[in-house]
Parts: structure tokens; sequence; C-alpha cells
């Protein structure tokens, strides 16, 4: 008698459980009403289901204090310096290295490994990248007067937003790269037209060697400007090969904070 009551108490304890179980897989908030993406809702004045951010709202990780790490500008004008911030954990040295590869992956296809094109000497024209030796229209070489008077922070913001036919890159490249590869676009340019009193002798020695060594005459002198220029392709090689770690000291001085 004990264990039949048993038994009958084990069984009603059994079903009450499974009753419980299969009353929990009824999920009637899967199935309740939900609004789908970009659909209209009455629920608010302006008849739309998804609620826009508070004003002045900064997502996480997002916050720019410091306009011109983030911009290239100060004061509503480009930057001539460096930003302290775009040396952080690193030497000037280790930047322009930084730079120096990451324009050959996201500009050397147009702009060539010198920074060639159009409007300086004619011998940069056609050291361009091959999207242009394509047929993309050509871009202004940085070895001109105009862009070598462009302030540093002109080269961020073109990489950041674009110019002309160039689209923007700043979603491609974080704000310290761009500082990178306009550091190196200065070192470029200075590679080219460096002032020959502010070039060490050793430098000097290895242009002469190297250029000498392709059967070409050493980087020259500008008789007017008193600049070293490349004197045909073995003095544009030579410049870009040579003067490039050098111009760590000379340009692209970070600003003091």
């Amino acid at each position: 008698m004990c264990r039949a009551d048993g038994q009958r108490r084990f069984c009603c304890v059994a079903w009450l459980v499974v009753g419980c179980a299969l009353a929990g897989c009824v999920q009637k908030m899967a199935d309740e009403g939900r609004i789908k993406p970009f659909q209209a809702s009455s629920a608010f004045d302006n008849d739309m289901s998804a609620r826009e951010p508070v004003p002045g709202t900064v997502a996480r990780g997002q916050l720019q204090l410091d306009t011109a790490f983030f911009t290239g500008e100060a004061n509503h004008q480009y930057v001539t310096e460096l930003p302290q911030r775009a040396l952080e954990g690193r030497s000037l040295g280790e930047l322009l290295a930084r730079g120096r590869e990451r324009f050959g992956i996201y500009c050397s296809q147009c702009h060539g490994l010198v920074g060639g094109g159009t409007g300086g000497p004619p011998m940069y024209e056609k050291l361009v990248g091959m999207v242009v030796l394509r047929g993309f229209p050509s871009p202004p070489t940085y070895h001109q007067d105009r862009l070598r008077a462009m302030p540093l922070g002109h080269f961020f913001d073109v990489i950041t937003n674009g110019y002309g036919r160039m689209p923007a890159h700043g979603y491609l490249i974080a704000p310290d790269d761009r500082w990178a590869i306009a550091a190196y676009i200065r070192a470029l340019q200075l590679s080219q037209y460096a002032p020959r009193d502010e070039l060490p002798p050793a430098t000097l020695d290895e242009l002469g060697r190297f250029s000498n060594g392709h059967g070409q005459s050493p980087a020259k002198v500008s008789r007017e400007s008193g600049h070293t220029t490349g004197d045909g392709i073995a003095g544009i090689t030579a410049a870009g090969h040579v003067h490039w770690k050098n111009a760590a000291a000379m340009t692209a001085s970070p600003a003091q904070p």
C-alpha cells in the first residue's frame, strides 16, 4: 500500500514537472508585435521608429578634442608643424619609416614612389604610379613651388577628405598614419630640393657615389637656389633613397605642447 502511494506521488510530481516544462516552451515574447528597421511608427511625433542620438552625443572612443591632430587645423588654419600626439610612442625616424610604408600602400599607385606628376620639372611627369600610367589623370607632383609652400596640415587634410579627383582616405587610414604619410611627403620634397648647406657631408658624398655608380653625374646644385636637384632618373633615385632618413632632423618638426 505504501509502495503504491509512493509511486502515485512520484507520477504526480513527474507530470507536474513535465507540465511546467511544456508551459515554458510558449514564448509569447517571440511573437509580440515589433517594428522593422526604418518602418514608420505613430509612437513619436516625427513618425520615425528609430530614435536619433541626443545632439552632441560622442561614440565611445571617438572623442576628438585635439583638433590639430584629428583635422590638421588649428584656429581654422592648417598647422605647420607635426602635432606632438603624432609622435607618441615613436621617434621621428620611426614615424617616417611608417609613413614610407603607408605611402607605398595607399599613395604610390597614383603618385609613384617619389611623388611624381604634373606641374613641376618635366622629369617627374613619368614618375607616377601604374594607375596613372594606365590612363587615370595625373596628380600634381609634390616637387613644385606651390606644394612645397603648403603647410603640413594641408597634406593631412587632403588625405582625410580628398581633393579634386583624389577620393577621401580618412575612412581607410588612421589619423596617426595620415600624419606619418604627411611627414614622409615632406621628406620626399626635401629629398628632391634640399638646401645644400643643410645636408651633412656624408650624404653629399653618398649621393655622388650613387649617381656615379649608375653612369650619371652626381645630384647637382641649382646655381640660382643652392638646392640639390635630381640630375635625371639617377639623381631622383639617389635623393629618394638617401635623403629621406636625414629628413627626420630637417622637416616636420613636432609642435611644442
